[in-house]
């Protein structure tokens, strides 16, 4: 007890006259070693053995825990001072562009490492996201958590269109605006959020209606469409350009409580969003969310969605929602999916013909 009473007294003195961490251990290590030489090579009863105490056992065993105590600590120590260097090193610092050519710029493998884990993923599905050009039409209730996942995730090249203004009113869900960008266009809105999440993601921001103008251009030069518009002119509209390009769609739609999504796909064997829905509803049957109000999470957690299918389609990772319609309750936390097929006779993607 004597010998550990004078260790801690050493180790307090050392600290109050602020003598250097390792050197009270080299002093204590000192004192250590000396009782262990003297419990093994002394003859029993001798009197700096009864001095140090108990028996080389003991000693031994103390020994270990420090140096496992004292190994920690300096693992411990070694890894924060590499994590402050490698704040602090300029050439860690994220670029301000992205890289081009479709190559990771440097701390992008870092950035996807949990995407780059997932077997379904890995690098070659990362490296696609990385080369994939994707239009989101409307940046909305819907658009918001779809574009703010895909540039989290990596997608090269974003394209966003809508032709209106951030409103109050649409903040309590429309979570990529913010309440000093009341006015601004909502394409350039969510291009400084997106940008300021990933500088690696081209963004192009298209302030403009969807219309037979512009459509078929930017839709063509895409690799895939997310749809989160509400209404149906609009929503039809990209349907039948799509089909026509033969590019996959994802739609989705909200109202009140209830949200569906699908990925509409005729070249690949699934229906067009008008074999689904080969009707417009008559006027007030399917109110705006202006005209009938909707949960704040819903668009939330459909719009997660139809980024989790743009995701799916462009990695080819798990089973999509072509020619499957998702339809989730959140008033009553029920999700069920009903099979959809192509429809003899539709005048958007009757004469499709699958993708070889």
């Amino acid at each position: 007890m004597g010998v550990i009473l004078l260790g801690a007294g050493i180790w307090a003195l050392g600290w109050i006259f602020g003598v250097a961490r390792w050197r009270r251990f080299m002093v204590l290590a000192a004192i250590w070693a000396l009782a262990l030489i003297a419990h093994l090579s002394l003859p029993a009863g001798h009197a700096l053995r009864q001095l140090f105490g108990g028996d080389a056992r003991t000693w031994a065993v103390l020994g270990g825990v420090a140096g496992l105590v004292a190994a920690y600590a300096f693992g411990l120590a070694r890894l924060r001072a590499r994590g402050r260097a490698a704040r602090q090193a300029p050439e860690l610092a994220v670029p301000n562009t992205p890289a081009q050519d479709g190559q990771f710029a440097h701390g992008e493998l870092d950035r996807y490492a949990r995407h780059i884990m997932l077997r379904e993923i890995g690098g070659p599905g990362q490296q696609r996201l990385k080369t994939a050009k994707v239009l989101v039409v409307g940046a909305g209730g819907l658009g918001s958590p779809a574009l703010l996942y895909l540039a989290a995730a990596g997608v090269g090249e974003i394209t966003i269109i809508d032709p209106d203004q951030v409103d109050l009113s649409n903040l309590q869900r429309q979570i990529i605006h913010t309440e000093d960008r009341v006015g601004m266009d909502k394409a350039a809105s969510a291009t400084l959020t997106m940008r300021a999440l990933n500088s690696h993601t081209k963004l192009n921001a298209v302030v403009a209606q969807l219309d037979l103008t512009n459509g078929p251009a930017l839709i063509a030069s895409h690799d895939l469409v997310l749809d989160g518009t509400d209404n149906f002119d609009t929503r039809y509209l990209v349907n039948r350009i799509c089909a026509e390009h033969a590019k996959p769609l994802v739609s989705a739609a909200i109202t009140q409580w209830e949200g569906q999504i699908s990925l509409y796909d005729p070249g690949r064997g699934g229906p067009c969003y008008e074999c689904v829905f080969p009707e417009r509803p008559l006027p007030g049957m399917v109110p705006t969310c202006a005209e009938a109000g909707v949960a704040a999470p819903l668009p939330g957690i459909i719009g997660a969605m139809m980024a989790m299918e743009a995701l799916k389609h462009i990695t080819g990772a798990g089973v999509p929602l072509n020619g499957r319609l998702l339809i989730h309750d959140a008033l009553y936390g029920e999700t069920r999916v009903i099979g959809v097929k192509r429809r003899p006779g539709c005048p958007v993607c009757g004469s499709a013909q699958p993708i070889a």
